[in-house]
């Protein structure tokens, strides 16, 4: 079977506890299409409360269960409606990627006082002040929670920079603490050190911070029984940090832990290969080059030459640690990384991800459900936004699971149309695959003799005449304008 992941939400997913609903509800149909692994949103109550997508985390250990932020529950349900769903997802055969936010809290229960030093936003290396007292919300307490599971209580030792200073204008604050002088290493000097993103940033130089979120890993699989995991924000943590803490995950679970880390840097492929160098092979990585391929080629239309579009992706550089994807929830429209594949292109581009031997595809929420919703633009305008159900994407995933196996040939030499062929493997009959970003064509390949004789139809149901293999194993493949066809035999 060709594992394929589903991004299990959006950004701007129902909330009342409706998606763990959803997701359990949609079980059956998910094992129907193939799809092998749901990642889910963070799970943890978080700043936000029953509002927050999840991506400003408060408490790790609640999930749903205490009183905290205003709501027992979380946006997406409580935490006996995730461990249901979850449980329900794993008796059919999916496995569960939770999504690990490790970078900083927020909502801090209480002030405190200590000394940091404001740096330049744009250049992080660069101090604009003296150490001076500030006051701000960095002393964490879960009153809510008292003492179960945990009775870790965070203070500014255990974060690295603040973004709020009672009475000073916005800004960053590196904090002055005991456990490191500056900021963490990074991979990339993007800002002199991005190490700072948003909140209070966890240092996880401080080993009590370290040995913390080293059990709370463990405790979290043992909630859920998760099989694999998201790390959020890689890109603004330590390698080091990331590659102990699997680590020991996988030797405190037993388990061989899948781990896609979110290192957004499009068309900046070796940062990617360093990262991955910096953390030894531990942990896969979403291939934001090849995303960022598709949203070009999306834009320029015929003008793309498609025999570009895997030059500067992981997924041809390291396929094995590709995680392919066409869009996730910060690159939806209204987002802060808004960079969407237009919608005619998508067709196409889920073709190149679930069809070819390269690569561990995700595919998004929106794209399968369609998805509607409303929210402010940068001029602080409503709009909103109709996300469509990518056409043919059900029976993309289905040709995936049916067809797309053994030996790959490619057809690359038409700059607007693209085609390749999966000859089989003796247990899964193969296929011919013609895409197409301008005019109707028609590509000839060599499927393989085996299939000499035999009759080809087209599985997305575009053309109702049936292409014939020739004695020497080759047939002609048409393809429609601007589009992509599947053929596959009878």
């Amino acid at each position: 079977m060709n594992p394929t992941m589903l991004q299990g939400f959006h950004w701007y997913s129902e909330g009342n506890g409706e998606l763990y609903k959803q997701m359990k509800k949609e079980s059956d149909h998910l094992v129907e299409l193939g799809i092998s692994a749901v990642w889910f949103p963070p799970a943890y109550k978080s700043a936000g409360g029953g509002y927050s997508v999840g991506y400003d985390p408060y408490d790790l250990f609640d999930l749903g269960e205490f009183d905290q932020k205003g709501t027992v529950h979380t946006k997406y349900g409580s935490k006996d409606q995730y461990i249901d769903c979850c449980k329900t997802l794993q008796d059919k055969g999916i496995s569960v990627i939770a999504d690990i936010v490790l970078n900083h809290k927020a909502g801090g229960d209480e002030k405190e006082k200590f000394h940091a030093i404001k740096v330049d936003p744009e250049n992080r290396q660069q101090n604009i002040s003296e150490p001076f007292e500030i006051e701000s919300y960095t002393k964490f307490t879960f009153p809510g929670r008292g003492e179960k599971y945990s009775d870790f209580k965070w203070n500014f030792q255990c974060f690295s920079g603040v973004d709020f200073a009672e009475g000073q204008d916005e800004g960053i604050f590196q904090i002055i603490n005991d456990h490191g002088d500056g900021w963490e290493e990074m991979v990339s000097d993007e800002k002199g050190n991005y190490d700072y993103l948003m909140y209070n940033d966890i240092d996880q130089r401080n080993p009590f911070v370290r040995e913390e979120l080293n059990n709370w890993g463990k405790w979290y699989h043992d909630q859920i029984h998760f099989d694999g995991v998201r790390l959020d924000a890689v890109k603004h943590q330590s390698p080091e940090f990331y590659k102990e803490w699997l680590y020991t995950l996988r030797a405190n679970t037993k388990k061989n832990i899948f781990a896609v880390g979110e290192y957004w840097a499009p068309g900046e492929l070796p940062l990617l290969e360093k990262y991955i160098e910096a953390t030894e092979g531990s942990m896969s990585l979403f291939d934001s080059s090849l995303h960022h391929n598709f949203h070009e080629a999306s834009l320029k239309g015929a003008e793309y030459d498609l025999r570009q579009i895997f030059e500067n992706t992981l997924t041809k550089n390291n396929p094995l640690l590709s995680v392919t994807l066409v869009d996730n929830h910060d690159t939806q429209p209204l987002q802060d990384l808004e960079a969407p594949v237009e919608q005619w292109f998508k067709p196409l581009a889920y073709a190149l991800i679930l069809l070819r031997k390269d690569g561990y595809p995700c595919v998004f929420y929106p794209d399968l459900f369609g998805a509607t919703y409303t929210d402010k633009d940068k001029e602080g305008n409503d709009q909103e936004i109709f996300l469509d159900k990518v056409e043919k994407i059900e029976e993309l995933l289905k040709a995936r699971q049916l067809f797309a196996y053994g030996e790959q040939r490619d057809y690359f030499e038409d700059a607007n149309c693209l085609g390749w062929i999966r000859e089989g493997d003796g247990l899964n009959k193969g296929c011919a695959v013609v895409l197409s970003n301008k005019d109707a064509y028609e590509k000839s390949m060599e499927i393989g003799k085996q299939y000499a004789g035999q009759k080809f139809f087209d599985f997305l149901g575009w053309f109702p005449d049936k292409v014939t293999i020739d004695e020497n194993g080759w047939g002609i493949f048409p393809v429609p304008a601007g589009n992509v066809s599947v053929w596959v035999p009878e």
